[in-house]
């Protein structure tokens, strides 16, 4: 069994993970380290002393994203307006979440199995998350009562895509009619 880290260690690795995630999404995985570092004000050193390869970091923020995403969930049900708002704030994580794991594919383009588990990782993370904010809207009367978890969170990603190919295209504007369409009003 490997040594626990210190509290102090502990948070610095998810300063490092979170200020990853910021610039990923704003730059991509393959944003340079050196901004990665400015980002969470430490130095380069430290970030190859936690993570020895981009790889590793980047394997790193999708756990991380996964793991908030997964925890936001509850607490944005407790504590948004409704249940619709709750999934609306969600879904706009989840895509944060989405434009970093995009990135995972080619960074780990040499291991497809741990691309695979990372995958299942974040199905069955996520997927119950998504089910109970679903169920929660639907039980309020905010949306309709048909939607799996899956279908939602796969329509989402698929919007995703595509997004650097044209500067045109807004995948959040195409995902907020998307999620119009839930409404109970649309059934």
């Amino acid at each position: 069994m490997p040594p626990r880290k210190r509290a102090d260690a502990v948070r610095n690795e998810q300063t490092l993970l979170a200020a990853a995630a910021e610039v990923f999404v704003r730059s991509g995985v393959d944003a340079p380290i050196r901004e990665i570092a400015a980002e969470a004000g430490v130095g380069m050193g430290t970030i190859y002393r936690h993570f020895p390869t981009r790889a590793d970091l980047v394997v790193a923020v999708y756990r991380h994203q996964v793991e908030a995403c997964a925890s936001a969930g509850p607490t944005l049900l407790s504590t948004s307006d409704s249940p619709f708002a709750a999934l609306r704030a969600w879904v706009d994580l989840f895509v944060d979440f989405l434009v970093t794991k995009h990135g995972l594919a080619s960074a780990l383009q040499s291991d497809s199995s741990g691309f695979e588990s990372l995958h299942a990782y974040f199905i069955d993370r996520l997927g119950p998350v998504c089910g109970e904010l679903l169920e929660a809207a639907a039980a309020a009367d905010e949306i309709r009562d048909d939607v799996r978890p899956i279908e939602l969170m796969r329509g989402i990603g698929n919007l995703c895509i595509g997004r650097d190919d044209d500067p045109r295209y807004n995948p959040r504007r195409v995902i907020e009619l998307l999620l119009n369409g839930l409404t109970v009003r649309n059934r």
